[in-house]
């Protein structure tokens, strides 16, 4: 090992004010970062004047770079010795690929420094939905529902549903039919609580609440885009009265056979 380092550190949602103290003093000394997509504009206002940005943002079908591009990209920088901050919205050991770029640096004898970050699961509190509650869930599971292209998601659906633990998918909206359909099939009731939560942290942040067998057509008949986070479990309720979200139960469904 040398002694460079990059910082791979998580923006957090988005909310500039869930940062760590870390993560603002480690922006406030680099030279130059290197950034997601998914990292905020309130975020990005804080990297200081004159420190390098290098944009690397992924979105479905549209990779600005590949991740092996990424890879390469930060390996060169380390070894010009820059100080580096690879910043990623969320936490970057969540979904994140944050493993895969560690670990590519450490084999290349780079140190890497991982700064944690608060996951989009955790700002759910955002929109007034805890993720356990005693008397009704006690576990959490987090799943990705975005897999490698020509991949099936390949979910044990009826341990899924047999956990009994609140449900939080990532990534999900492009696969959502597929998803509430497996649930169902699955033995999960058709009317239990879910909610989708776009931009959650974030002033634009918006939420709608409906039943597991209306879920992928309200995402669809209101627009919902991503990033999304879908949260499905009976704490769902709980918005209800912690946020006020009315709650949509009944979306003009088109006709969708769950079998």
């Amino acid at each position: 090992m040398t002694n460079i380092t990059v910082h791979l550190v998580g923006a957090g949602p988005g909310d500039p004010d869930l940062l760590t103290v870390k993560s603002m003093r480690l922006l406030k000394q680099s030279d130059v970062v290197v950034y997601d997509r998914l990292v905020s504009a309130e975020i990005l206002n804080l990297i200081p004047v004159g420190t390098k940005r290098i944009y690397v943002g992924k979105a479905s079908g549209h990779h600005h770079f590949t991740q092996t591009d990424i890879n390469l990209l930060l390996l060169k920088l380390a070894r010009n010795n820059h100080k580096i901050v690879r910043l990623k919205g969320g936490d970057p050991y969540m979904f994140g690929r944050g493993g895969e770029e560690a670990q590519y640096l450490v084999r290349h004898g780079i140190n890497v420094d991982v700064v944690p970050g608060i996951t989009a699961a955790s700002a759910s509190a955002y929109a007034g939905i805890p993720l356990t509650h005693r008397g009704i869930t006690n576990g959490v599971t987090l799943l990705t529902g975005h897999m490698r292209e020509g991949k099936e998601l390949g979910f044990d659906w009826h341990a899924l549903v047999n956990t009994g633990t609140t449900l939080v998918l990532y990534m999900g909206l492009h696969n959502l039919p597929e998803i509430t359909l497996e649930l169902i099939k699955a033995g999960m009731p058709e009317d239990m609580p879910a909610a989708l939560i776009q931009n959650c942290s974030l002033p634009e942040q918006r939420e709608c609440i409906t039943q597991l067998v209306h879920l992928a057509e309200t995402a669809r008949q209101e627009n919902f885009s991503p990033p999304t986070l879908i949260v499905v479990g009976r704490v769902v309720e709980l918005a209800k009265e912690l946020k006020n979200i009315p709650e949509l139960l009944t979306p003009q469904l088109e006709s969708i056979a769950y079998v």
